[in-house]
């Protein structure tokens, strides 16, 4: 019975083991990456209307955002709790100011290491689209 046990124990850890280090491939044999595409990929694009409490962003990687009225809050989700987190943001609203804050933490624009801001104002011509990364304290802006 013992030696039933020990097998059991070391095959559980060969498995445990070999998924620990697994690599998942879509449309290849021999995926090179944690997650190798071969492909199209397509990601959760929504649209959020402003409105006069602040609008979490919870849900989504490509983000419309329509305030409906001038600096209208939209709110990222902490830094912290999402490390590596990626989103698109775009106002899509000519008319109006879209006002970015995020509930932890600054915005850093690239390749800015100090002089966070607390606020982004979107709006026609100034930072109508961009790009943020989570880097686990703060948010990078990529404009």
């Amino acid at each position: 019975m013992n030696k039933l046990k020990l097998k059991m124990i070391l095959i559980t850890a060969i498995c445990a083991v070999t998924t620990g280090f697994a690599q998942v491939g879509i449309n290849t044999t021999n995926p090179l990456s944690t997650l190798d595409i071969n492909g199209n990929l397509s990601v959760k694009a929504i649209t959020l209307n402003g409105s006069a409490a602040i609008t979490p962003i919870a849900d989504g990687v490509y983000i419309s955002l329509n305030p409906l009225d001038t600096d209208q809050e939209f709110q990222l989700p902490s830094p912290v709790t999402y490390p590596g987190r990626i989103y698109y943001l775009r106002n899509i609203n000519d008319t109006y100011t879209a006002k970015l804050t995020t509930s932890a933490g600054n915005f850093f624009f690239r390749p800015l290491t100090s002089g966070g801001v607390p606020t982004i104002f979107m709006y026609n011509n100034h930072y109508r689209t961009f790009m943020v990364i989570s880097d686990g304290s703060n948010w990078t802006v990529f404009d």
